[in-house]
């Protein structure tokens, strides 16, 4: 059996590991990698495998980053099947076209000004009529249902507690080249514990080899409770100034968690009413598609429900769609929340709130999320003065807060009381999806405790087992 890390290594974005065993080739997660655009456009066009060589992919979670270059891999011919959670599926289903659309909107706004400068012009990545085709190849497993997927290997989901039906990856393996017999697990995107919407992430038994995510190694993120006062705090703060609250957040979890918040902090006291936006048509059918799959939240979100109370609702809350109704936001006066997509602020109407707001010292930028280096959000994290946003430059006035407390990724002392969870002797350990700092920080602290192979991935590392 060979992994190849054909992404996610050294990063966190573009996740894809390849699998072969038995003359099959598995590919774990076809993600978008995000960072410099050049670079981006690059390594998302261009795999390092053949793509009608792959039989099947088993994909963890809906996030672009995971899901993303799924279109493109269909349209570069791979013709077999994509093992995800119902929940995956369902949000794919709006992810995916939704992630065309942003291409080929943004390569339209690029192409303008290439077109005044004599610069050759951009194509988008894939188109909708590609997403379209590769929901066409899902096939949905439930959580414990075990799934023969291919030649002596066998799929089993269990609940990760990341995102609406994200899954921890176990393949029972029996390689016919050796005689022996694996049990991998491919963590995913692991989920903080104890969180208001999402049970936790489970644990797992009889662990030979793991591929485990370390976005939030060596960090550790703020106490609930001081989430709760630190929010109330910048939105009162902006309400004084008769400013705006800008959150760029991911249109999946992300959003939700900060609509479950925002309406409990509101019945709490802890805020006035204030006008509040969700400018993200994404967002607006995600939030749906939570309503429908209740089932896999939290009891007390169900209860809400059921007291005919919408969890993911409250007064001042306007949910935007049309670009027309977007757009009268430039002319908002006054205190607002926005809360608009992408989190990492690379594409999506996000950018144009960034650029109309961004320079005004009344206002607040706030992230509750992670952000990929180069990445227009990370940027505007680590302090730049000027940014560029959509081909303009900017000055950085605005406010900027961090709430990685609200973040759908363990931190730290999380992800080591993840790993202390998964049974079995785990002898080879390899952590991915985390920028070198953050996974040399999780490598460390995991040496002390196990005494087992635990390395850091490095991209297009090949590995035997």
């Amino acid at each position: 059996m060979k992994i190849t890390f054909c992404g996610a290594a050294g990063t966190t974005t573009g996740s894809q590991h390849l699998i072969e065993v038995n003359q099959q080739r598995i590919l774990l997660d076809c993600g978008l990698y995000q960072g410099r655009r050049h670079e981006a456009l690059e390594r998302n066009q261009h795999f390092p495998f053949d793509a009608t060589k792959i039989d099947c992919v088993v994909l963890s979670h809906c996030h672009i980053d995971h899901s993303g270059n799924l279109p493109n891999l269909v349209k570069q011919g791979f013709v077999g099947n994509i093992y995800a959670t119902t929940a995956t599926r369902d949000l794919c289903a709006i992810m995916l076209p939704d992630s065309a659309h942003i291409q080929m909107s943004d390569v339209e706004w690029l192409n303008k000004k290439r077109k005044l400068t004599g610069e050759p012009l951009l194509e988008p990545i894939y188109t909708k009529l590609d997403a379209q085709n590769s929901l066409q190849q899902f096939v949905t497993v439930g959580y414990h249902r075990t799934l023969p997927i291919a030649d002596g290997v066998k799929l089993t989901f269990i609940d990760a507690g990341h995102v609406l039906g994200s899954a921890q990856v176990i393949l029972d393996i029996q390689d016919h080249a050796t005689g022996k017999q694996h049990r991998l697990l491919f963590s995913g995107d692991v989920g903080r514990p104890n969180t208001d919407l999402l049970v936790d992430a489970e644990p797992s038994e009889a662990v030979d080899h793991v591929i485990m995510e370390s976005t939030y190694g060596g960090r550790k993120h703020e106490l609930a409770a001081r989430t709760s006062e630190h929010i109330c705090n910048i939105i009162n703060t902006a309400i004084d100034r008769h400013g705006k609250v800008i959150i760029p957040a991911f249109a999946v979890e992300r959003t939700q968690q900060l609509l479950y918040t925002l309406d409990k902090l509101s019945h709490e006291g802890c805020i006035p009413p204030v006008p509040t936006y969700v400018d993200s048509p994404l967002a607006v059918d995600a939030t749906n598609i939570f309503r429908l799959h209740m089932d896999s939240l939290k009891p007390s979100v169900r209860e809400a429900l059921f007291m005919q109370r919408d969890p993911f609702g409250f007064d001042g809350l306007k949910l935007i769609r049309e670009r027309e109704d977007s757009q009268k936001l430039n002319d908002l006066i006054g205190p607002a929340i926005i809360i608009s997509a992408s989190g990492m602020a690379e594409s999506g109407r996000i950018l144009h709130h960034l650029r109309n707001n961004i320079e005004d010292r009344r206002n607040i930028i706030l992230f509750v999320g992670y952000c990929a280096e180069q990445t227009l959000g990370w940027k505007i994290r680590e302090g730049w003065p000027r940014v560029n946003i959509l081909g303009d430059q900017f000055q950085v006035h605005a406010q900027i807060e961090i709430l990685d407390s609200f973040s759908g990724h363990a931190d730290h002392d999380e992800l080591l009381g993840y790993f202390d969870r998964i049974g079995g002797a785990k002898k080879n350990v390899f952590l991915v999806h985390g920028e070198s700092e953050r996974a040399n920080a999780l490598q460390a602290a995991l040496q002390e405790r196990h005494e087992g192979r635990v390395e850091v991935a490095r991209l297009l590392q090949e590995v035997t087992l």
